[in-house]
C-alpha cells in the first residue's frame, strides 16, 4: 500500500523482537530493543453523533481465520479489512474521517531521533516474597533467626486490629502494564520491518508493545 492511501497518528503497535546493541558514529556502545513492525489497520471509525466521542480503533496482530470469532470476522469484513487481525485498540482523535475506515498506519512520523513512550505488560515473576517484590531489606540473618527474608509485623493488635489495604506483602509479580516515558527511536525500517529504540522496554519477547509521541515532549 502505498503512502498516499495510508493514515498516520501519533501511535501505533508492534511487537518486542528482542535487544541487541548497534556503534554509533563516535563508536560507542549503545543498547537498543528491535521492534518488529506489524501491519495497524483501522477497523471502525468512532464518531460524536452516534459514539458521543471521536476515535480510530486500531486492529492488528494477524491470526488464522479458524482462531477468530464470527463477530470479529464481521467487523473486519465490514471495514474492507482483507487481513485477520485479532487484536483491537482505540486512539481518541479529534476530527476522524470516515474515509479513513480500512487504511493501514504509516510510520512517517517515527523517524530516527523522534521521542516516544512505550507501554508493555511486565515479564511473570510468579508468586514473590517482599525482599524480591518490594526491595525490602530482611530480618537478621544470624543469632538463630529463622525468617531472615521475611516481612515481619503487618500491623497492630489491638488498634486498627486489622491490616491496612495496599500492604507491601507477597504476592504475585508482574503481568503489570508499564509505561517507559522519553525514548530514542534510534533506526526506522520500513523495508525490513524493524524499529530500534534506545534503552530496554517492558514485555517479554514477541510481546505486542504501544509505542506513541512523547507525552511530555523531549528532553
Amino acid at each position: 500500500m502505498s503512502e498516499e492511501n495510508k493514515v498516520s497518528l501519533p501511535v501505533f503497535y508492534g511487537q518486542k523482537a528482542g535487544m541487541t546493541r548497534i556503534f554509533d558514529e563516535a563508536g560507542k556502545h549503545v543498547p537498543v530493543t528491535v521492534v518488529k513492525l506489524i501491519p495497524n489497520v483501522i477497523s471502525q471509525v468512532k464518531t460524536a453523533d452516534k459514539d458521543g466521542y471521536e476515535a480510530y480503533q486500531l486492529a492488528y496482530g494477524i491470526k488464522r481465520e479458524k482462531t477468530l470469532t464470527k463477530p470479529t470476522i464481521g467487523q473486519l469484513k465490514k471495514a474492507g479489512v482483507e487481513s485477520m487481525q485479532s487484536k483491537f485498540s482505540e486512539v481518541k482523535t479529534a476530527g476522524v474521517d470516515a474515509g479513513n475506515l480500512g487504511k493501514e498506519l504509516s510510520l512517517e512520523d517515527f523517524q530516527a531521533k523522534t521521542i516516544v513512550d512505550v507501554t508493555g505488560t511486565s515479564k511473570g515473576k510468579g508468586f514473590a516474597g517482599v525482599m524480591k517484590r518490594w526491595n525490602f531489606g530482611g530480618a537478621m540473618a544470624s543469632h538463630g533467626h529463622k525468617k531472615p527474608r521475611s516481612g515481619g509485623s503487618i500491623g497492630m493488635c489491638a488498634s486498627p486490629s486489622r491490616v491496612h489495604k495496599e500492604k507491601k506483602m507477597p504476592g504475585h509479580m508482574g503481568v503489570e502494564t508499564k509505561t517507559i516515558q522519553n525514548l530514542e527511536v534510534v533506526e526506522l525500517n520500513t523495508d525490513q520491518g524493524y524499529m530500534l529504540i534506545k534503552g530496554s522496554i517492558p514485555g517479554a519477547k514477541n510481546g505486542f508493545i504501544r509505542v506513541s509521541k512523547a507525552l511530555k515532549g523531549q528532553r
